[in-house]
């Protein structure tokens, strides 16, 4: 299998001005990324939606595969939510490989505030290493 990136993921692709844009950093053991939820990924009121909780988690296991060498597709990914994530609110995203046997990745993430350190959720992940192919195109 082979995937092309050309910056239009809704995650990280910062193309695409309807997504979230995250941008990662290598970290000790992975990657690192800060974010600030906007309203438009609102679910309850003041509450990012679940699912944009998960794609940051999504993003983080699948940049912390890309900065160790390994980049890949998620094939299971399981979220722990520990507490509802406010909109504005200032977070790290963590991703840290923990192993890779042939040619499968696993990984952890989690996401934290970025003042107190409290915990809202975490993931492991197992990844399947692919061929990746980097082109920007513009839409």
């Amino acid at each position: 299998m082979e995937v092309h990136f050309d910056g239009h993921c809704f995650g990280c692709g910062q193309l695409n001005m309807d997504g979230l844009r995250l941008k990662f950093e290598p970290g000790p053991g992975g990657s690192v990324a800060s974010y600030q939820v906007p309203e438009r990924f609102q679910s309850w009121a003041g509450m990012a939606h679940g699912g944009v909780v998960a794609l940051m988690l999504d993003e983080a296991v699948g940049w912390a595969a890309w900065h160790a060498g390994h980049p890949g597709v998620t094939g299971r990914l399981q979220v722990s939510y520990r507490r509802p994530l406010k909109l504005g609110e200032k977070v790290r995203i963590i991703g840290t490989i923990e192993r890779v046997r042939r040619s499968l990745v696993y990984v952890s993430a989690f996401i934290e505030n970025s003042d107190d350190h409290s915990r809202v959720a975490d993931a492991t992940a197992t990844l399947m290493e692919v061929k990746t192919v980097v082109d920007s195109i513009p839409r």
